[in-house]
C-alpha cells in the first residue's frame, strides 16, 4: 500500500472547481478573485478539474467535454495563460491551500497531439482503427498502456506539473494499469515530496463490466497500493439508496463499517455528498437543513470531507460539462458558513484521524451514531437526517457538553441524550471528550 500516506488527510477538507462554469468569465483569473471565499470555507485542498485543451472532433455539446484532452502539457486557452494558471496556483499557496489538477490518462481526445505524433500509444480495433472501449465515451480514443514508451512520456508530463502543484486527482484510474500508477507515484516523489494521490476508483458493478471486456479494471484495495485517497463509490449505491428511501439506515451504516475493515489502515476515503458526476444532494433532498444534516454526518465520518462548487449555494442541477453553465450563487441560500464551522471541527480534533471508529444507526429510525475513541479521548456524533429520533444511549458519564457543532450545551442524564436534547439542536450532536 502507500505506506507514506499521510492520514492526517481525514482531517482536511477538498473543493472541486471546474474553472469554465465557476465564474461568467470562467478564467483562471476570475477563481483567483473568489480564492478568499474559499478559503473562508476551511478549505484545504483545490481540486482543479481538467485545466487543458479540449478536442473538437467528436466533441459532445458546444465546448466539448473537459476529459477529452487534446494536449496534457498545455492549458486551456479559454481559461487563460500558463502563467496566468501558475500565477493562480501561487495564489492558492499565499492562501495556505493546495492545488490538485485532473490527470486523465485512460484516453485522449480524437485529434489530440498524441494521436497525431504517437499513433503507437493507442488502443485500436480488429480493423486497426482507433477505438475505446466505454461505448458512450465517444469522443476519445483510449490509450494502450502496454506501450511503455507511453509510460515514459506520461510520467514526465506529471513530473513536469508536478514542479507547480501539490497532486492529482486522476481519473478513471482504475482502468488503468496499478503498475503504471505505482512507478509514477514514486517518480513524481523525487520532484516534489508530499504530492496528493486521489484516484476516481469506480463502482463494483462498473468493475465486472469492464473485466467482461477483458479490461483493466482494479478494486479500490488495489489502488490503495498507488493512492492516498480513493472515491467512495464503492459504497455510493448504499447512499443513493439511502437518500432515495431504498436503503436502511442500518443498512447504510453497517456498510460504512465494513468499507473501514477491508482497506489499509491508513486508507483515506472522499466523503462527498455530490461531484460532476452525480445528482446534487439538493436534487436528493429539496431541503438545505437536510443537507445541512448530511453535510455534518459525512465531515463526521473518517475520511477527508469534499464540497462541489455550488454545493454551499444549495445548487440543485448539476452543471453541464459540454457547456457554458455557470453555478448559481442566487438560489437564497448560502450555507457557506455552516461549512466553514464544520471545517474548522474536522481540523480541530486529531482522533478524526487515529482514533477507532465506528459507525451505528439507531433501529427504526433514521438517526446515525458515529464514536471514535483513542485512549482516554472519545468523540460522539449524533445525526438525524429524517424522520423521527429517539432517546440515544451512551457511554459517555453524565454531565453537561458543549455541541461542537453550535456550542450550545448538551445533557447526559442516566446514560442517555434524550430525544428533546437532539431535536432542539436541528438533529445534529457532537460531544468531544
Amino acid at each position: 500500500m502507500a505506506s507514506d500516506t499521510n492520514i492526517n488527510l481525514r482531517n482536511q477538507v477538498m473543493y472541486s472547481v471546474y474553472v469554465r462554469n465557476h465564474t461568467p468569465e470562467g478564467t483562471f483569473k476570475a477563481l483567483e478573485k473568489d480564492l478568499p471565499r474559499i478559503k473562508q470555507m476551511g478549505v484545504d485542498v483545490i481540486w482543479l478539474m481538467p485545466i487543458h485543451p479540449i478536442g473538437v472532433v467528436g466533441k459532445k455539446g458546444e465546448l466539448g467535454c473537459p476529459y477529452s484532452i487534446k494536449d496534457y502539457r498545455a492549458v486551456n486557452p479559454a481559461y487563460g495563460t500558463r502563467e496566468d494558471f501558475v500565477q493562480l496556483v501561487d495564489a492558492i499557496h499565499g492562501l495556505g491551500m493546495k492545488c490538485i489538477i485532473d490527470v486523465v490518462y485512460n484516453h485522449t481526445s480524437k485529434d489530440s497531439v498524441l494521436s497525431i505524433e504517437h499513433p503507437e500509444f493507442f488502443y485500436k480495433k480488429e480493423d486497426g482503427s482507433f477505438g475505446n472501449k466505454v461505448g458512450d465515451w465517444s469522443d476519445v480514443f483510449d490509450l494502450d498502456y502496454k506501450n511503455k514508451d507511453l509510460w515514459d512520456y506520461q510520467i514526465d508530463t506529471l513530473k513536469m506539473w508536478a514542479e507547480i502543484v501539490d497532486g492529482f486527482r486522476c481519473d478513471v484510474a482504475s482502468m488503468v494499469p496499478i503498475e503504471f500508477w505505482n512507478r509514477a507515484r514514486s517518480e513524481c516523489a523525487k520532484v516534489k515530496k508530499g504530492l496528493i494521490w486521489l484516484a476516481e476508483s469506480v463502482d463494483i458493478g462498473f468493475i465486472k463490466y469492464l473485466r467482461s471486456i477483458n479490461c483493466v479494471a482494479n478494486s479500490d484495495n488495489t489502488m490503495y497500493s498507488a493512492f492516498d485517497m480513493t472515491y467512495d463509490y464503492d459504497i455510493w449505491n448504499f447512499y443513493d439508496g439511502y437518500l432515495k428511501g431504498k436503503v436502511s439506515a442500518a443498512d447504510y451504516a453497517e456498510v460504512l463499517n465494513f468499507q473501514d475493515g477491508i482497506y489499509p489502515e491508513n486508507y483515506v476515503k472522499i466523503r462527498a455528498l455530490e461531484n460532476h458526476d452525480r445528482d446534487r444532494v439538493m436534487n436528493y433532498v429539496h431541503d438545505i437543513e437536510t443537507v445541512k444534516r448530511l453535510l455534518a454526518f459525512s465531515y463526521f465520518q473518517k475520511g477527508m470531507a469534499f464540497i462541489y462548487a455550488g454545493e454551499e449555494f444549495g445548487n440543485d442541477r448539476t452543471p453541464s460539462l459540454f457547456d457554458i453553465d455557470t453555478i448559481d450563487r442566487n438560489t437564497g441560500y448560502d450555507i457557506s458558513g455552516y461549512i466553514s464551522k464544520l471545517s474548522e471541527i474536522k481540523k480541530q480534533y486529531s482522533i478524526f484521524a487515529d482514533g477507532l471508529y465506528e459507525v451505528k444507526a439507531e433501529p427504526d429510525t433514521d438517526t446515525f451514531v458515529i464514536t471514535y475513541c483513542k485512549g482516554n479521548n472519545k468523540a460522539l456524533g449524533i445525526f438525524n437526517i429524517k424522520g423521527e429520533t429517539k432517546d440515544i444511549k451512551t457511554d459517555i458519564p453524565d454531565g453537561t457538553y458543549k455541541n461542537i457543532f453550535n456550542d450550545c450545551n448538551i445533557a447526559v442524564v442516566g446514560g442517555t441524550i434524550h430525544k428533546s436534547e437532539i431535536d432542539s439542536n436541528n438533529g445534529v450532536v457532537g460531544i468531544i471528550i
